[in-house]
């Protein structure tokens, strides 16, 4: 059961990261974004380019690519549990695609339309924080007791294989197409897969920053550049 404790710790961590980044980012929306009565096409992008950002860094964890295959192998038990963060996760997406759907259609937006857009950000906010909190009350838990010894072993043999990787990419400074074929043959292969989808230019599996607590100038224009989760990925195909 160390293993298995060692395991859920380090998930916890990774939890905590993420869940920094997406209050950081709502505190943001509400201290600045909730009092305009307008919202420029350029703070609309923003605010979209950190929700992808920060879709992404939830989508691609640890526990949704080790922790959650093992879980389903393991019992069914957590069908139900999972059927409902899955349903967490579509609230969170359909809300970004909305955002998505303005961007380019519009000047700005202006009156009830702020409201919307706030309410949005705001469901998409609440939506993965509540899943991270079912995950770590509810389904760590029954991990806890359904998954076999041998399972964690491999389970936290996979995570610990999947940052020394990525240091080494990091190090070695790899380029796009390199990451698969560079990927060590201990590799389990949710981690191929994901360095698989890494080269194909679907994620980043970020090294997430916390989202600065900024303030919108009187011409209504975004913080500069370095203040920026930026992402160009695309998104996922909804599941």
């Amino acid at each position: 059961m160390l293993t298995a404790t060692y395991t859920l710790v380090a998930l916890s961590v990774e939890h905590a990261s993420v869940r920094l980044s997406l209050l950081s980012f709502q505190k943001y929306v509400r201290s600045t974004l909730m009092h305009q009565n307008r919202i420029t096409l350029s703070q609309l992008e923003y605010a979209c380019e950190n929700l992808n950002s920060l879709y992404q860094a939830c989508h691609w964890r640890k526990t949704e690519m080790y922790l959650i295959p093992a879980l389903r192998e393991a019992t069914e038990r957590a069908d139900q549990l999972l059927d409902e963060l899955n349903r967490l996760n579509q609230s969170a997406l359909l809300s970004i695609r909305m955002l998505q759907d303005k961007l380019g259609s519009l000047a700005d937006v202006r009156d009830d339309q702020v409201n919307l857009i706030c309410d949005s950000i705001e469901t998409f906010c609440s939506s993965l924080l509540k899943r991270l909190e079912k995950e770590e009350q509810e389904l760590f838990a029954i991990a806890r007791n359904a998954i076999a010894g041998e399972t964690w072993f491999s389970i936290a043999n996979q995570l610990m294989m999947h940052d020394k990787h990525l240091e080494e990419m990091k190090r070695a400074g790899l380029a796009p197409g390199t990451a698969v074929e560079a990927a060590p043959k201990t590799a389990g292969r949710s981690t191929v897969n994901a360095l698989r989808a890494v080269d194909d230019g679907q994620i980043s599996i970020p090294g997430l920053q916390v989202l600065p607590i900024v303030s919108i100038d009187e011409t209504g224009t975004h913080p500069a550049p370095s203040t920026v989760v930026r992402s160009t990925r695309q998104m996922p195909a909804m599941k």
